[in-house]
């Protein structure tokens, strides 16, 4: 059964977002856009049909992988089991900085921050802030539902993910192995979770 329009195009941006995620984590913002199409399968004004410049794509890039952290909140259902969704919260974040590479683009910013300050900023807002904001709303709400008893939401969420992520964060940005298989990801999101919900229970 043949695609329709839609679905070739949101194939066609995922291809090209892979591809730019690889090839600007190994060759820095200087990768030319043939590359990153070259590696695509797609034409360079096919990318820049779909995302504009190179940071435009760096911005989509930063805000496809804030969609992948936060989705476990807006899963049906999530609400009503605050547990359970911020153990599968923990374990997505967890099996990020595990993941070989997935920190690339990251050092990158990082490394580029001095020559290219606007682009650090605004991946830091469209990437941790936005992550770190979505996990408050949902902490609030789960407060005025009575499950938890968040009296800082935003300071809340800060405490979750430096408890998920903590050390592992700084290893995968420096690019050391992870040492933790799935069933050690899975104990610790179950961990932290578990211990988080504790903290603040109402």
């Amino acid at each position: 059964m043949p695609r329709a329009v839609g679905q070739i195009d949101r194939a066609k941006s995922e291809s090209i977002l892979n591809a730019a995620g690889i090839i600007l984590a190994e060759q820095g913002f200087s990768a030319p856009m043939s590359a990153i199409a070259r590696a695509a399968g797609v034409s360079k004004q096919t990318i820049y049909n779909h995302f504009g410049t190179k940071i435009d794509l760096v911005r989509a890039l930063v805000a496809r992988r804030v969609g992948i952290v936060t989705a476990t909140l807006d899963a049906p259902g999530a609400l009503d089991h605050p547990l359970e969704t911020l153990e599968a919260f923990a374990r997505v974040l967890l099996e990020i900085v595990s993941a070989p590479g997935s920190f690339g683009l990251m050092r990158l910013v990082i490394q580029s921050s001095g020559e290219m300050p606007d682009l650090a900023r605004d991946v830091y807002e469209t990437g941790p802030r936005a992550t770190r904001a979505r996990l408050a709303r949902f902490l609030a709400a789960e407060t005025k539902a009575g499950r938890l008893a968040c009296d800082d939401p935003a300071e809340a969420a800060e405490l979750f993910s430096g408890m998920a992520m903590g050390h592992k964060q700084l290893a995968a940005l420096i690019g050391l192995p992870s040492e933790m298989d799935p069933a050690r990801l899975d104990s610790l999101a179950h961990t932290v979770a578990t211990r988080f919900v504790r903290a603040y229970a109402p």
